[in-house]
């Protein structure tokens, strides 16, 4: 900053200003300053600068799959809603891994970011990290949240399986529960959410035994655990409702391997539901039955509700006035179900 002040012919805290906020300086001063960028390439250390704020204009990210088109999806409306407002947000995965999520709680700490968006994995430790985190700066959560208590959005777990199940009550047997992996607290909610709605349609639920196994691969684990599954007994119900498409995925691979045929109507051995309306969900074999959610306005409300709790914007959405905002779910009928 020093040697580009002397560059441009500028006193540093002039270009200090221009570069925080670009409208606060005179039209010939900028005009000045960004003819010298354009010469010398010159670009200020975001880190450096933002250690030296009271609060940075850095946003923490942290998502549990880098990989995942839901978690892309999510961080790529993240971004831009962000920059819209005059922040970079630093993303950040935890692969699944209690300690890498620490880890990256801890970058976050360390370059003094404004506020966070996680999408937190684990209990116990983890969410003792993650409460201290947020008694540090603002935090949001999404997909699932770590306890009661924290600011989050994401789908209403109740309703959608409500929806889904009722569909699948209606139009053929009532649907057996395959669960996915501990992974987070959508794992117990959703089940509890099935539980809930065949209850309310008069019917036993069907929860299908899985073994205890913690990890993000959820096509692998589908994929296995149907095959064992398939081996070892007679289906009870000749519907399956999965905790979410990727591990529906799983169960198709495992089906077809079997011989089993897949859809909806007579001469089919088995239908198959999933949860969260996954990119790839309508190009499946056949194209997956499944309720969608809404991964724009989960990552725009998200940033909404931080960037409200930062002191930005009061925002005129009313569900910005809580904490925990529950979007409802669509249902998309394909052919697997």
């Amino acid at each position: 900053m020093e040697e580009f002040s002397r560059f441009v012919g500028l006193s540093r805290p002039t270009v200090s200003k221009y570069f925080h906020d670009p409208a606060s300086v005179r039209m010939t001063t900028r005009v000045k300053i960004e003819a010298a960028i354009a010469r010398c390439g010159y670009k200020p250390n975001l880190l450096a600068v933002n250690l030296n704020r009271r609060r940075s204009n850095i946003l923490g990210v942290i998502i549990p799959n880098a990989l995942d088109p839901f978690f892309m999806a999510l961080a790529r409306r993240i971004e831009q809603v962000a920059a819209e407002a005059g922040f970079v947000a630093f993303i950040l995965s935890s692969d699944g891994r209690i300690e890498k999520q620490e880890e990256a709680i801890a970058t976050l700490s360390s370059m003094n970011v404004a506020g966070a968006i996680v999408a937190p994995t684990g209990h116990g430790a983890s969410g003792r990290a993650l409460e201290k985190l947020r008694r540090a700066i603002p935090v949001v959560h999404v997909d699932a949240p770590p306890d009661k208590d924290a600011a989050f959005v994401g789908t209403d777990n109740r309703k959608s399986f409500a929806l889904i199940v009722d569909y699948l009550c209606r139009s053929g047997e009532p649907p057996a529960f395959f669960g996915m992996p501990p992974v987070n607290h959508n794992a117990a909610d959703r089940r509890d959410a099935y539980v809930e709605a065949m209850s309310a349609q008069g019917h036993r639920p069907d929860i299908v035994e899985l073994s205890a196994h913690s990890t993000w691969d959820f096509e692998e684990f589908g994929f296995e655990q149907a095959t064992a599954f398939f081996e070892r007994q007679a289906l009870r119900s000749r519907t399956l409702v999965c905790a979410n498409d990727r591990i529906a995925f799983g169960v198709l691979a495992a089906a077809w391997r079997r011989g089993l045929k897949i859809g909806h109507g007579e001469g089919f051995d088995l239908r198959i539901a999933g949860h969260d309306d996954h990119p790839l969900s309508r190009y499946a074999c056949p194209p997956l039955t499944t309720v969608a959610q809404d991964y724009a306005q989960i990552g725009s409300l998200a940033m909404a509700l931080l960037l409200r709790k930062l002191g930005e914007t009061e925002g005129d959405d009313p569900r910005l006035a809580r904490d925990r905002i529950l979007l409802e779910a669509a249902l998309m009928l394909r052919n697997s179900a």
